[in-house]
């Protein structure tokens, strides 16, 4: 007690955290006050996981600031698509800052409407999850949301994953 906090220097937490392999997906929702058809939105995501088997819940983490989080914070449903390895183009194309309208981003790729969330499902994706945000914790300059499950599918359960390790997106070989 009364000692100041220990710091981590930030590039070696960076190059340290680099090292943790993931997977990779697509989180997607869409906003139905944007234009008169709504706009969808999306992010690619490695901070993805299960938090819970019951009830289901995962958690994905958001960037305050960033489209998805000041969407997600008045819209509670949202889906995520297990991105697999022919889908590295994808995760690049959602992982730009300061990118083009994401209107242009879904223009050329297959989805179709989540019935839960009414947001953009790939076409493709391993594995698909509908989700209703249950809490949002604020953690530093991100938000975590906890979601419940809404449904879980296996389209291309025999497909390979789409990893991210050391900055780079990586097929398991």
């Amino acid at each position: 007690m009364g000692h100041p906090p220990e710091t981590v220097d930030l590039d070696d937490f960076r190059a340290a955290m680099t090292r943790l392999a993931a997977g990779v997906a697509l989180v997607t929702a869409h906003d139905p006050d944007d234009g008169p058809r709504g706009e969808d939105v999306g992010m690619t995501a490695t901070a993805f996981m299960s938090v819970s088997l019951e009830p289901p819940l995962v958690l994905i983490s958001v960037r305050n600031g960033s489209r998805m989080d000041e969407l997600l914070e008045r819209q509670p449903r949202w889906a995520v698509s297990v991105l697999s390895e022919s889908q590295r183009h994808i995760a690049g194309r959602f992982a730009l800052r300061g990118r083009i309208s994401d209107r242009l981003l879904f223009e050329d790729i297959s989805y179709y409407r989540g019935p839960h969330s009414g947001a953009p499902i790939l076409g493709g994706a391993l594995s698909i999850l509908e989700c209703e945000t249950e809490q949002r914790v604020p953690a530093g300059d991100h938000t975590v949301l906890i979601g419940r499950v809404l449904s879980a599918l296996t389209p291309s359960a025999d497909g390979r994953p789409l990893t991210y390790f050391r900055g780079r997106y990586r097929y398991l070989s």
